[in-house]
């Protein structure tokens, strides 16, 4: 069994909270790696008997800069064909954003081959890696047809575990007058077929998209064949999906740029997290989320980039902190929580977004010595060193 020893680390977040702070945070800290997962925490002066009792350790001197668990990414469109730069590009002028843009890229999609989009995911999920995101879901939802849903769902799972059904994306152009046999299509044949690949399964709750009872019933469908519910809502405008999601158990509602009292108290009494997506706004000049007025209230805040190539296509989770950080209201500490923690919340997952024994040997090394540098210094490439499953990516 491979072994690392990471030393001479400056200040480690662990996520392990300790003393009132979320982070755990420690400073003069070591982390023993053995295999895939964690074997030990603990102070830098304890390392060398720690690291003496498994000869042959690999020793890793981080000098002093800041240890931090692998990004959690619980929400990204990463399986699409085509580019959309023009719409970028016209709303720089003030054209609004719309989710018809959609289908443009179902269209693409459609008509890539899957050597093309296997290729395009490797691409990808190396950008994700070295920007130091270890764990990341991938939504089906640019094929809309049942094989091109299954495909997409078979390809996002050579990747990753966490591949969510989103045949509710929008209707496509060729269901435009017949809304309800799509749902039909969603509830039955397609979900029958892209289930055996997926864990999770998702909504567009939206003007231009689903409606309430639509989406209630998708959900419905989707929990009745073993998929877990998640939501994508309140992002164009007040509605329904919050407390959709909330009623539903789902893990989380993603976007919540519009959120009233109500959609708050209902989040704050929930176990359902509330996964902003700033990189959204970013690029589609919305206003942003009130991260603020969310954790005041007691709601679980993730973070994660929605990369996609219509409404967000980054995949910096260093960005989504420095944007959290800059525009909503979130402290550096609780922002990089959020895009750990928080997206392993989001995601129901145990054993990554912190750092502790027993969890997966997923880890960054920044070059810099402290988090808050991902904030302080947006735009700079400071992750050094990436370890997933123990080994370095």
């Amino acid at each position: 069994m491979t072994a690392t020893l990471i030393t001479n680390i400056g200040e480690l977040t662990t996520n392990v909270a300790r003393d009132g702070d979320p982070c755990g945070t420690m400073h003069g800290a070591a982390v023993l790696l053995e295999g895939s997962r964690i074997a030990w925490v603990g102070g830098m002066t304890d390392a060398p008997a720690q690291a003496a009792a498994r000869s042959g350790a690999e020793i890793v001197d981080a000098h002093g800069e800041a240890v931090l668990p692998g990004f959690v990414d619980s929400h990204t469109h990463l399986v699409f064909g085509g580019d959309r730069a023009d719409e970028f590009e016209a709303r720089t002028t003030g054209a609004p954003y719309a989710a018809g843009g959609i289908r443009r890229t179902v269209a693409a999609t459609r008509a890539a081959s899957d050597e093309e989009l296997r290729a395009r995911l490797a691409g990808f999920t190396a950008e994700l890696h070295a920007q130091g995101t270890t764990t990341f879901e991938i939504k089906t939802g640019y094929g809309l047809t049942v094989e091109d849903e299954t495909r997409l769902a078979r390809l996002a799972a050579e990747v990753t575990s966490e591949v969510t059904f989103l045949g509710a994306h929008v209707v496509p152009a060729e269901y435009a007058d017949r809304r309800e046999e799509y749902v039909d299509l969603v509830t039955g044949p397609m979900l029958e077929a892209v289930r055996p690949h997926a864990r999770w399964i998702d909504v567009f709750c939206e003007r231009g998209a689903f409606t309430p009872d639509e989406s209630r019933r998708i959900l419905t469908a989707g929990a009745a064949h073993g998929l877990l519910p998640r939501v994508h809502g309140n992002q164009l405008g007040p509605g329904e999906g919050v407390r959709l999601a909330v009623a539903a158990g789902a893990a989380s509602v993603d976007h919540c740029t519009y959120l009233d009292d109500a959609d708050i108290a209902a989040l704050a009494e929930s176990e359902t997290v509330a996964t902003l997506l700033p990189g959204v706004e970013f690029s589609t000049r919305q206003p942003y989320p009130d991260a603020r007025r969310l954790i005041d209230a007691g709601v679980t805040v993730a973070l994660a980039s929605d990369c996609n190539p219509g409404s967000s296509f980054t995949s910096s989770m260093p960005l989504m902190v420095a944007l959290a950080v800059r525009e909503m209201g979130m402290t550096p500490a609780e922002a990089v929580w959020a895009a750990t923690a928080g997206g392993a919340r989001a995601l129901r997952r145990d054993d990554v977004g912190a750092i502790a024994p027993g969890m997966r040997a997923d880890l960054v090394l920044l070059a810099a010595p402290t988090r808050v540098h991902l904030a302080y210094r947006p735009g700079v490439p400071l992750v050094r060193t990436v370890w997933k499953d123990g080994a370095r990516v």
